[in-house]
């Protein structure tokens, strides 16, 4: 193994590339976990692999809390909510049996980081198929420096993860003419989640208009197509109304009237009113064209040139141009790697000789186009300035000992700081059954999602198995995190500021009593008489949050 690395100078840079990724991020989001910045998603991805692994598929009061029942209706958050209605994500089955033997949040950051590495590994052996291992091994280094991979795969466990691997894969197969295996992992790639029929339906319509398989193609396109209408429309639905009533509207209710939209009406929405179409797609103008650059940049801007990316990562893209929210143009977060798989696919084939005027022509019959020194060292350095933006950046607040959070005002932790805060949290969390109900900031959600009741603060009823709405037994918060950062976040004062008054008001009407505070993480217990040195410490704490408003 390591002479043939020796020989082959493109696969020892893949290889490296992958071991440095694989370590890199694992190492960071590990700690990034267990020193409690891990945040809602891990905890509700959490819980819904331990319900599934008790019998209860894809059941999370968690997901429940963000539901259109509790934030529109105001109803409590329910344990048997089926987290199916709001993101049908099937394929997470695939790895119960890995969580079964591992049942921790932590497992699940393992997997994420495994499922991209491989990803990385696969688009090698794609490069390889049209290019010498020189350039392919390059594009592998390149992906693992995209800001659209290093940053998703830096924060909380998301199912996104698995498309990089399984698109790489069904383009290998195809490649191969793997027809049996294309089907297979196009399957796979359905059952990631509701919308990931979109990069799927995109390489249908590749294979159509390069006219390399246009009956696939059109199988492809088809199948896609009916799958999310009929999932959408049919099969969510009998789940719970967030498709309607909270996504569609959420991310496209520009396009709908009334107060919920099925993704037909949204369509026709669109279809019907081109003009709003052609605003929403090319506004915010410079915040597009930066998203764009940002995904183009570890690949030197490549893409941008490469008819088969566009063509297959247009409709992954569209669906984010359309959209509104602030998430949809931030290239850190979860949704940005679904682009990443026809970006690098598009560019492995431009490398191969393809281009806008013989999109059509035979890859096997194009001359390769040669990579000079210059451009190796320009493509070099979009590398490294794609690294940098990524370490900079601090939307996961992975390296939040390094990157200060805020400069004005300035919001730091330090390492010493928050091992200390880790150790006093992990000291009252161990006082909290681990059966029992419990509410929590969202830092501390995912260490205690492995449970059948949990909700977050401030909320404190949830609808249990037998239908009656109970008020949990343990509360805990960690005000101290939220006291540190709401000078700069106006989100966390308003935190505080619930959260603080909810406290004042149980112990005041004796409903919860404090058993422990300790550097501002503080733990209730429902009937418990208050500790008197707990009290005393909670009075002057709430002394020093007055101070701070």
């Amino acid at each position: 193994m390591l002479s043939k690395l020796a020989n082959n100078p493109g696969l020892k840079w893949a290889v490296m590339g992958a071991i440095a990724f694989f370590s890199f991020t694992l190492l960071l989001t590990l700690h990034r976990h267990f020193t409690f910045y891990s945040s809602y998603d891990q905890g509700i991805f959490n819980q819904v692999f331990w319900n599934s692994l008790h019998g209860r598929f894809f059941q999370s009061s968690l997901s429940s809390q963000l539901s259109t029942n509790v934030i529109h209706s105001g109803e409590v958050a329910a344990v048997d909510y089926h987290r199916l209605g709001q993101h049908f994500t099937p394929a997470l089955l695939l790895w119960l049996p890995i969580y079964a033997v591992f049942p921790y949040p932590a497992t699940l950051i393992v997997l994420q980081v495994t499922l991209v590495t491989a990803g990385g590994l696969v688009l090698y052996a794609l490069a390889k198929c049209y290019l010498k291992p020189p350039v392919a091994g390059i594009i592998t280094v390149s992906f693992y420096s995209a800001i659209a991979i290093l940053g998703p795969t830096m924060g909380n466990f998301h199912d996104i993860c698995q498309m990089p691997l399984l698109v790489f894969g069904i383009l290998l197969a195809m490649e191969k003419r793997r027809w049996w295996l294309f089907w297979l992992l196009g399957i796979l790639l359905l059952m990631v989640r509701e919308d990931s029929g979109i990069t799927f339906f995109g390489i249908g319509f590749y294979l159509v208009l390069s006219k390399r398989y246009p009956r696939v193609g059109l199988a492809v396109c088809s199948l896609s197509f009916l799958y999310m209408i009929a999932l959408t429309n049919l099969i969510m639905p009998l789940f719970s109304e967030d498709i309607s009533k909270r996504f569609m509207l959420e991310r496209f209710g520009q396009y709908a009237q009334g107060e919920e939209a099925s993704t037909i009406e949204i369509i026709w929405g669109m279809v019907s009113n081109p003009w709003r179409l052609l605003r929403e797609l090319f506004t915010p103008f410079f915040g597009t064209l930066k998203y764009l650059l940002g995904q183009w940049l570890p690949l030197a801007f490549i893409p941008a040139v490469a008819p088969a990316a566009w063509i297959i990562a247009g409709f992954p893209l569209l669906k984010l141009f359309l959209g509104k929210g602030d998430s949809v143009l931030v290239i850190t977060i979860r949704y940005a790697m679904s682009v990443v798989p026809g970006i690098f696919y598009g560019t492995i084939l431009w490398w191969a000789g393809q281009g806008f005027n013989n999109f059509t022509q035979k890859i096997e019959t194009l001359k390769p186009r040669k990579l000079t020194p210059s451009f190796r060292r320009f493509w070099v350095f979009c590398i490294i300035v794609s690294l940098i933006l990524t370490l900079v950046d601090t939307t996961n607040r992975t390296l939040y000992f390094i990157i200060p959070d805020s400069f004005q005002p300035w919001v730091y932790v330090s390492l010493p700081e928050q091992w200390q805060q880790t150790k006093e949290i992990n000291s009252l969390l161990a006082k909290i059954p681990p059966d029992a109900s419990v509410s929590a900031t969202t830092y501390l959600i995912p260490h205690l999602s492995g449970r059948r009741e949990i909700i977050r603060l401030p909320a404190l009823e949830l609808r249990n198995d037998e239908g009656k709405i109970i008020k949990v037994e343990y509360a805990i918060a960690d005000l101290w995190q939220l006291k540190e950062y709401q000078v700069a976040f106006s989100d966390e004062g308003e935190r505080l500021k619930e959260i603080t008054a909810l406290i004042n008001q149980v112990i005041n009407d004796n409903e919860y009593g404090i058993l422990s505070l300790k550097n501002g993480i503080i733990l209730l217990r429902k009937g418990a008489a208050n500790h008197p040195r707990s009290l005393e410490d909670w009075l002057a704490f709430e002394k020093q949050i007055i101070q701070l408003k």
